[in-house]
């Protein structure tokens, strides 16, 4: 029993574990933007029903910039509850361009108007520049720190490759 137990010891691979910490730069340069944008799409089966994976296909789309909160020209729709403008509707696609990408034996779905909203931070520290992805709380702090260029402490994610977090520096 005691040679199968350290047989069995033997065997095992020690796993190591890597805690890898976030980054946490303070800026007073800063910009964040949300791209909000409105897509037409369409999906496609044999059986719109049972079909677990239908094929989508996107048409139209618009898109619209929205930087630290400002109201971008080209805005037609805002701001809404999140403080974030909007662009025209793209046009709905057509009974016939719906048809055109439609395969022998499919359905398709009525049109369906997609929003979307990407939001990211761009800072300065130094001389490195650096335009990561975030979220809709970063973006509103920024909004709220941008007038008076309030110094920001942010929190980058895992591997630094996202902002988690804004808030003025000096506040632990």
């Amino acid at each position: 029993m005691r040679k199968q137990i350290l047989s069995l010891l033997t065997l095992v691979v020690p796993v190591t574990l890597t805690i890898t910490s976030c980054s946490t730069p303070t800026t007073d340069q800063y910009e964040a933007t949300a791209l909000t944008s409105y897509t037409w799409q369409v999906k496609y089966a044999y059986n719109l029903t049972t079909e677990k994976s239908p094929r989508l296909e996107t048409f139209a789309t618009t898109s619209l910039l929205n930087r630290n909160g400002v109201k971008p020209s080209g805005a037609v729709i805002g701001p809404d509850d999140k403080g974030l403008w909007w662009p025209t509707l793209p046009p709905r696609p057509s009974v016939d361009e719906v048809e055109q990408r439609q395969k022998p034996q499919q359905e398709a779905s009525q049109p369906e108007l997609l929003k979307a909203v990407e939001y990211k931070l761009t800072y300065r520290v130094g001389e490195q520049q650096r335009t990561l992805p975030t979220n809709y709380q970063v973006y509103r702090q920024v909004v709220k720190a941008y007038p008076s260029r309030t110094p920001l402490q942010l929190t980058l994610g895992v591997g630094d490759n996202s902002v988690q977090k804004a808030e003025p520096a000096g506040n632990e």
